[in-house]
């Protein structure tokens, strides 16, 4: 294996199942290859919020001056999206004495993709020297590969239904596999206003330093500025963080909680928040591309995150015309997601997406056709996300809306030609 694509694809053949949930094989591996962490260590686990948290944690961290490192998936675009240290992808090159480092650990273990570039992603970040490492779960928490690590501090943030096959039929049983990332002893914050009781009564159970929203945090704001309470600290005045929605609110508290916690040993000062919340970036979360017509980015792919979505886009104001451009995994429960963002998009386009775990494009026409009650909405199929993207704007005028959401591989099959503004004027129309 001499290139990233390679080892990618040797990842790839090497496990019968492509989720295979548990840490016995992964830290078998670990403990072969001496994973170890010598500074701080802040794990993210949620259903929706993950990746705004960390992006937020990195941010405000690296303003106060700190040497980062973020671990977290899926990618966009490019899998070395994975790894950020210091605040930039890590380089492929790079990448490839960790890969090999896996595979002469792992022997005869058999690792699934997600485990073995977990692995290598973590051996690099451990190996480069950061000051902070930030991890983001893949799936769940309590039997995710990223779990072999012990967190100084757990944050969990909001909670709600996705991947039940995996992780339980509830919100209570989801909840359990997210608590499975709290260690005794040390700061589990909890940013969900209204988290499941299994959480609450694991984290009482083991002993954990439990932080609620609510309780041991909280924050206030009217349009202009908001203000952050915790433990015996406060911030008022703050900026909005850079990333948009009324839920980055609940995350930024999240953040700034973890953050309170770990004071004694990642001191930060007022201006690294301000400054941090106010230059935080996370491409495909909220993200608005200047230029007519409208277009929005996001990767809100359960009924939760697509409620979300809903709220914001209701907060945009008055459009002639919302087109939206989805595609989404098999697994997905479709029928909240189209109920409830199905008012706001009167043109769809439903797209291919290039893994046997999506769901086709004509299924998804076929499903929101069969709840679709909107008699001058209209829908078709398309073969991938840009072909879908081209079919909404050669429909769009520049007053309207184009809406790009769902899976990662729907807003990434956008992103991967660049940002359509900025790379293929051609595709939008002469006005």
């Amino acid at each position: 294996m001499e290139t990233l694509a390679d080892w990618l694809a040797h990842c790839e053949r090497l496990h019968a199942k492509n989720i295979d949930l548990g840490l016995d094989r992964v830290r078998a591996v670990a403990d072969r290859l001496g994973l170890r962490f010598d500074c701080p260590v802040i794990t993210v686990a949620g259903t929706n919020g993950k990746g705004s948290t960390c992006a937020m944690l990195e941010s405000i961290l690296r303003h106060a001056g700190y040497r980062t490192g973020v671990y977290g998936s899926p990618h966009l675009v490019h899998f070395e999206e994975r790894l950020r240290l210091r605040g930039e992808s890590v380089d492929a090159a790079v990448l490839l004495p960790h890969f090999a480092a896996v595979e002469q650990a792992r022997e005869a273990t058999s690792l699934t993709y997600f485990e073995f570039t977990t692995l290598a992603l973590l051996h690099c970040m451990a190996a480069s020297n950061v000051e902070v490492a930030i991890l983001e779960v893949g799936l769940g928490g309590r039997l995710d590969a990223v779990n072999i690590v012990d967190a100084d501090c757990a944050v969990i943030t909001s909670i709600d239904l996705d991947h039940m096959d995996f992780l339980g039929p509830d919100r209570e049983s989801i909840g359990f596999e997210k608590a499975g990332i709290l260690r005794a002893g040390r700061p589990a914050i909890v940013s969900d206003p209204m988290p499941p009781d299994s959480v609450i009564a694991h984290a009482q159970a083991i002993g954990a330093d439990l932080w609620r929203f609510g309780r041991d945090f909280n924050m206030a704001g009217d349009k202009q500025q908001w203000g952050w309470t915790g433990r015996g600290r406060r911030y008022s005045g703050l900026a909005y963080p850079a990333l948009r929605g009324a839920n980055q609110l609940i995350n930024a508290a999240g953040v700034l909680a973890a953050l309170e916690a770990l004071r004694p040993v990642l001191p930060i000062t007022a201006q690294a928040v301000r400054t941090g919340l106010a230059m935080v970036e996370l491409p495909g979360r909220f993200q608005i591309v200047p230029g007519e017509p409208a277009l929005v980015l996001d990767v809100a792919h359960n009924g939760h995150a697509v409620a979300a979505l809903a709220e914001n886009l209701d907060a945009m104001g008055f459009y002639p015309t919302t087109h939206a451009v989805f595609g989404v995994m098999a697994d997905k429960d479709l029928g909240p997601i189209f109920a409830r963002i199905g008012p706001l998009i009167d043109r769809w386009y439903f797209t291919d997406l290039p893994t046997p775990r999506a769901a086709p494009a004509a299924d998804l026409l076929a499903r929101w056709q069969s709840q679709n009650t909107r008699k001058d909405a209209s829908g078709t199929a398309c073969a991938n996300p840009m072909q879908a993207l081209q079919a909404a704007i050669d429909q769009a005028d520049p007053a309207d809306r184009i809406v790009v959401f769902g899976s990662f591989f729907t807003v990434g099959g956008v992103l991967e030609h660049g940002t359509p503004r900025l790379q293929a004027k051609h595709l939008l129309r002469d006005t």
